[in-house]
């Protein structure tokens, strides 16, 4: 079942001579439960598209499909409803708010949304973050692997379409990193989430199902490890 269509999409910035393809009429899809890394030399388009793909920024041309919604026909209001019901997104920076606890930012999504986190979800989350004696902890008493999970369980409360993480590790030492890679496959496997992760690293990339590479905003080759 394809759960992401991605159709001759193009992100152009400046005009005339001076423009330039961030993302060039890049058209892919992936299928429910997949675990794709997308990688690529600084600059090519990946973080752009991933954006893209997870309705924080608008194309100049082209369409994207989550589960069969066409999230670009959606008003901003909707589409910022859609994102936050059926796209997990996970930072390099975290994106924590300092002022609520672990199990606050996790339940946020829900919150938002108006809805209820049952205990035994919560609970569970807490479990496979393996940060359950942390649940009442601020942001800023936590390492930068920890704050990383709380982001991840933050991107997997409300059971999104797809989960778009972007340079997870980046701002991790090779030990936190592996943890959290670890981890995003883990909910790949246990929760049967569909994961696509932005990475230069292409030790990352090789604990992916597939991985795409892009140069100068383009899809330059998609293959399967």
């Amino acid at each position: 079942m394809t759960v992401l269509k991605v159709e001759n999409l193009t992100k152009t910035y400046g005009k005339g001579a001076t423009a330039i393809n961030a993302v060039d009429n890049v058209s892919f899809s992936v299928d429910k439960g997949e675990f794709v890394a997308i990688v690529g030399p600084s600059g090519c388009g990946k973080s752009t598209l991933l954006h893209l793909i997870g309705g924080v920024d608008r194309p100049t041309s082209g369409k994207v499909f989550i589960e069969d919604e066409d999230i670009y026909k959606l008003s901003d209001d909707n589409l910022a409803i859609f994102r936050r019901r059926q796209v997990g997104i996970v930072y390099q920076f975290y994106n924590l708010i300092p002022i609520l606890n672990v199990e606050e930012n996790i339940c946020l999504p829900c919150d938002l949304d108006g809805t209820t986190v049952g205990t035994k979800k919560i609970d569970d989350m807490l479990e496979v973050l393996a940060l359950k004696n942390r649940r009442q902890h601020l942001p800023n008493q936590l390492s930068g692997g920890q704050q990383q999970r709380v982001s991840i369980g933050r991107a997997l409360i409300n059971n999104p379409a797809i989960i778009l993480a972007d340079e997870p590790t980046g701002n991790l030492d090779s030990k936190a990193s592996r943890e959290i890679m670890d981890l995003l496959r883990l909910s790949n496997k246990k929760y049967k989430q569909t994961v696509i992760v932005i990475t230069h690293d292409l030790n990352i990339a090789l604990k992916a199902d597939r991985v795409i590479t892009m140069a100068d905003g383009k899809l330059i080759k998609d293959e399967r490890n």
